[in-house]
């Protein structure tokens, strides 16, 4: 009999101390972190002298899994979004090495506690030609249309699958145009949440975010 008790007791604690291990995996914080800067050469889509850009590495727990560009931007406390870059093979089949290059991507979304990197799908978004905004949980950015010439004002929610805003813009994409030249980076405003897009050789626009509603805001509504 004491020696059943004794297995039991044994069976017990095991099954405790494995529920408490679990338990304790399964509540580990991860450490994210940013490295330093790094400056690398950037071809875009051009045979011209490379521009430069400063990247830095992505880390999670100490180990390297994202290059990133520019600065975060904070969602929440817990999630944050930032721009990656990474290095693809630009030789051709007879080269006989790689002929690796950094180039730009779109966004990521990035969880401190579960240390998951995730892509953010941005409707359109050009890594060469567009330049995102965030606002709270929006993005906005100049987008390029499946044609690469027609140009739109978009704006994103991270919880949507489709655009909150699209609105087709009078310019177009110039053969010769250089990176981020359709329009600046938007602006952003609160109370009322809006946003200003300005694009290049074409009028200012003004929309009002009202969650799923949007409003374009004219010159009068300004004066007003």
């Amino acid at each position: 009999m004491r020696k059943i008790l004794g297995v039991r007791r044994r069976v017990v604690l095991a099954s405790a101390l494995a529920i408490s291990t679990l338990a304790a995996a399964a509540a580990k914080v991860h450490v994210m972190a940013l490295g330093k800067w790094i400056p690398v050469p950037w071809y875009g889509l051009s045979d011209s002298p490379p521009l430069t850009l400063r990247i830095r590495p992505l880390l999670v727990d100490g180990r390297i899994k994202e290059y990133v560009l520019g600065s975060t931007h904070e969602v929440t406390d817990r999630l944050f979004v930032a721009r990656r870059v990474f290095r693809i093979n630009d030789g051709l089949p007879e080269d006989a090495v790689p002929r690796w290059q950094w180039q730009r991507g779109g966004w990521l979304l990035v969880d401190r506690v579960n240390g998951r990197i995730s892509p953010v799908v941005l409707a359109d978004f050009d890594p060469y030609h567009s330049l995102a905004s965030w606002y709270r949980d929006y993005a906005a950015y100049c987008a390029v249309g499946e044609d690469g010439k027609r140009t739109y004002a978009v704006v994103a929610e991270l919880s949507r699958r489709k655009p909150v805003l699209k609105k087709l813009l009078s310019g177009s994409v110039k053969e010769d145009a250089g990176p981020d030249s359709i329009c600046p980076a938007p602006a952003w405003q609160r109370n009322p949440v809006r946003v200003t897009f300005e694009p290049t050789g074409g009028e200012k626009l003004t929309f009002v975010i009202r969650g799923t509603a949007v409003d374009l805001v004219n010159d009068m509504d300004e004066e007003e």
